[in-house]
């Protein structure tokens, strides 16, 4: 497995190795000895995850608060996205900066994302299946968000302004520099 630190510290991407023949293709996609030894953390999951959206979703910023914080390893099954990492660590010298990172069921590509970071994803196939792992549990009374397109953090999307499809939670949010009392 490749694995590659974003310049974001601690925001890894991991290449896994792949196998292909006449029968088709195997792929380990996570070894947590592995991943934590590469990373340098010690990283264990207690939730699986998995949605399906369709061309155009945007789902996110969103993150997990206080003691809630989660860390997440997150995948294509089927389909492409362009997976969005933002760090939202007060005291790191990357604060406020993101990663953007085309993940598809044909690149096999996962995005580590440390717990302290929001993460969002949107749609460029006309369906995707996205999976991820989370080391703590979902607890809706920490969840945060940010708006997608908030102006201080430029993200592109990929997808024409004006088609986005957003949840009613996410169009309410308030800005990076709102939430952060910037």
């Amino acid at each position: 497995m490749k694995i590659t630190e974003t310049k974001l510290k601690g925001c890894f991407i991991l290449e896994p190795r792949k196998f292909e023949d006449e029968r088709g293709y195997f792929f380990e996609s996570f070894n947590e000895k592995t991943f934590n030894e590469l990373t340098a953390t010690n990283t264990h999951f207690v939730q699986d995850n998995q949605s399906f959206s369709t061309k155009g979703v945007i789902r996110g910023l969103h993150a997990q608060a206080d003691e809630h914080a989660q860390a997440k390893l997150v995948r294509v099954l089927k389909g492409e996205v362009i997976d969005v990492a933002v760090d939202a660590r007060p005291n790191s010298p990357t604060f406020g900066q993101h990663v953007a990172v085309h993940l598809s069921a044909e690149n096999n590509k996962q995005l580590f994302i440390p717990r302290g970071f929001l993460h969002g994803f949107s749609v460029l196939s006309k369906e995707a299946v996205f999976f991820y792992k989370c080391d703590n549990f979902y607890n809706k009374e920490s969840e945060q968000g940010v708006l997608y397109n908030a102006p201080e953090l430029n993200i592109d999307w990929g997808i024409e302004a004006g088609t986005e499809i957003v949840s009613e939670k996410d169009i309410i949010l308030p800005t990076f520099n709102q939430l952060f009392n910037k």
